[in-house]
């Protein structure tokens, strides 16, 4: 979006009124396939109903399926895929884009953007790539070998968006963990989390970074998060399975025990923290004493988040070649399973939560109702946790991006319930002037 408006060209959310549509796709599991091929054909029609003259696809069913959408949907006028980014408004053009002088494509600070959320917060991907060997995982297949970016650029634009506004910003790529290592960086997340934290701005900010790998969790990492106000106190660590035995299969390692003792450790350095999982229900393999065992472990492990993701048998994963696979209906009931025994912790946590006074960011309305407005506590990360919801705004009206404190008063099983009991800084400021 940010290379298509820099070169002239005007966006518009509503396909009817666009010259040109682009669908970014995702192939990672078969539900997002899917929807992206829906996405597509339903795109399709506005060329015969709208002004559209020409459709484009993109992303990663590119990577899978290049020859397959050019040969069986004849209204995909082209595509690009995830390493050809750079050539996106050539091909929105009608133009033939030149040749791509870079092996693999990584955006960097001066790379045009969009920012697509909320003014208030935004993603920075400083990395892109994989180089584990999951299983179950085709991402290395279609982003290619891990790389970073360099690290004052991940720095300049974080500054720009702090400096535009923005409260909160969140740290991707496909393992944020292991940041900087490919530049030769020891401890490179931790280095730039702290480096973060130190950016000024004049307001509160909050910095959050997802998706660690859980062997590249250290101890340096865990005292840099635990010693910046401004870094948010939140590991998301996904770690798909309890049993080394289905572990082992995923090529992943370790076992429950381990994961147990480094909980303890995250939240012996960090008090208070927030921690989010996600595991893999019904892994080629998985018998019902691997599935005790991680329904054992998710007790054990009280997540503050936890998400279940049924097992999706892709055809270009190492996992597809394994056999003893497990049937629909079995991965469905230990998926519903493993949520319930969730459900009970977190209505638990949550309660513990209730008459306690804490800083939230405030959202805006609900998308349920106009009239009912939302916030996140620092531990619940945009769009993927729950959310609270204000009761009581309190005297004075609430504004979009605002870090205030709310008093926690009910519990849901995901999502809180509480009242705004601060007055907003300009307004002290306010009173203690007119006192």
């Amino acid at each position: 979006m940010g290379q298509l408006t820099s070169n002239g060209h005007q966006l518009t959310p509503h396909p009817s009124d666009a010259d040109v549509i682009v669908v970014n796709t995702c192939s990672f599991i078969d539900p997002a396939k899917q929807e992206s091929v829906d996405t597509i054909l339903e795109m399709a029609e506005y060329k015969k109903t709208g002004r559209a003259q020409r459709l484009i696809v993109a992303g990663c069913l590119v990577e899978r399926y290049r020859a397959e959408i050019q040969k069986n949907i004849p209204d995909v006028d082209a595509v690009i895929g995830t390493n050809e980014l750079e050539k996106i408004t050539a091909i929105c053009e009608g133009v033939t884009p030149g040749e791509n002088p870079f092996d693999a494509y990584l955006y960097h600070d001066l790379t045009p953007r969009v920012v697509a959320t909320p003014r208030h917060f935004a993603y920075i991907k400083i990395a892109e790539g994989c180089d584990h060997p999951c299983t179950f995982c085709v991402i290395p297949q279609y982003r290619g070998k891990f790389r970073s970016r360099r690290f004052e650029s991940v720095i300049s634009e974080a500054t720009r968006l702090f400096s535009q506004g923005v409260r909160e910003i969140n740290l991707i790529g496909q393992d944020t963990t292991c940041y900087g290592e490919d530049l030769g960086m020891k401890d490179g997340l931790a280095a730039l989390l702290e480096r973060l934290a130190q950016i000024p701005t004049r307001e509160e900010k909050w910095v959050r970074f997802l998706y660690c790998y859980p062997n590249k969790i250290t101890q340096k990492l865990l005292d840099t998060i635990a010693a910046h106000d401004a870094l948010v106190k939140y590991i998301d660590m996904p770690l798909q399975h309890a049993s080394a035995s289905v572990l082992k299969r995923m090529k992943r390692g370790a076992h429950a025990e381990i994961f147990l003792k480094l909980l303890d450790k995250i939240r012996r350095t960090i008090p208070g923290v927030g921690i989010r999982t996600s595991m893999i229900a019904g892994f080629p393999g998985e018998t019902e004493k691997d599935f005790e065992i991680l329904c054992d472990f998710v007790k054990a492990a009280r997540f503050d988040r936890l998400g279940v993701f049924s097992y999706s048998d892709e055809d270009t994963s190492a996992s597809f070649h394994l056999d003893r696979k497990v049937d629909a209906l079995t991965i469905y009931n230990r998926k519903r399973r493993l949520m319930a025994i969730q459900r009970k912790i977190s209505r638990e946590s949550n309660r513990a939560l209730v008459g306690r006074e804490l800083p939230v960011l405030i959202e805006g309305p609900s998308a349920d109702s106009e009239l009912v407005w939302q916030a996140r506590l620092a531990t619940q990360a945009p769009e993927i946790d729950g959310v609270c919801y204000i009761s009581d705004p309190g005297e004075q009206p609430l504004g979009q991006g605002e870090i205030r404190t709310m008093r926690i008063t009910a519990a849901h099983d995901y999502d809180l319930t509480g009242d705004i009991v601060d007055v907003r800084a300009a307004e002290l400021v306010q009173i203690g002037s007119f006192a």
